[in-house]
């Protein structure tokens, strides 16, 4: 590597950071290149967002947490419970833990899973996903069933995706929860949940 590069290098490998405010809360994050949208908060999420609304003590789970930005607000919006972050990329969830300190998040911690694979019986209130488009049908599959078993009674499955995903939500969190309910249907992304009645 010749001198000259080297302050490039140095350069994208520290760490970004910006500031946002999210659900009426100012919020720092710190990330890096190749976790998703490490610049800023991306549309998707801040769709979801927009249409939750949490108690005080409601326990959380951040399916695919990244670097922690639905987790995080979560956890704000819900001080008196707990709010629990995943990602199977480890940095991701060295940022999110990063993240959970710099914003003083002291009720959320992210652990490393693929999935809800590392969970063992937590039940939450709430979970929410910005689900990736090319997570593929069978780990989706996998999510749908998965959140239903770790949700409490009465507890809610919240998701965003891509447009292109609309119908297998509804299908499949008709076949799975047997209920469906569509927040939001913006130009990109659509909000959607789904209840365990039971």
């Amino acid at each position: 590597m010749t001198p000259a590069k080297l302050p490039i290098t140095e350069k994208l490998r520290t760490p970004l950071s910006f500031t946002t405010e999210l659900k009426g809360h100012p919020l720092k994050f710190q990330s890096t290149w190749g976790v998703f949208s490490p610049r800023e908060v991306d549309e998707g999420s801040r769709l979801l967002l927009d249409h939750i609304s949490l108690s005080a003590d409601a326990d959380c789970f951040d399916l695919g947490c990244g670097y922690g930005v639905l987790g995080i607000t979560l956890a704000k919006m819900a001080p008196d419970g707990t709010t629990l972050m995943a990602d199977k990329d480890f940095v991701a969830v060295d940022y999110a833990n990063e993240n959970a300190q710099l914003n003083s998040a002291s009720n959320a911690k992210a652990i490393l899973s693929n999935g809800f694979e590392q969970l063992n019986d937590e039940k939450f209130d709430v979970i929410v996903s910005n689900i990736p488009a090319k997570v593929g049908n069978e780990m989706l599959t996998l999510f749908l069933y998965d959140a239903l078993e770790h949700l409490k009674p009465g507890g809610q499955f919240y998701v965003v995706t891509i447009n292109g995903l609309r119908q297998f939500m509804k299908r499949n969190f008709n076949d799975v929860f047997g209920n469906y309910k569509k927040h939001k249907q913006g130009k990109n992304y659509t909000v959607a949940s789904a209840t365990k009645v039971s």
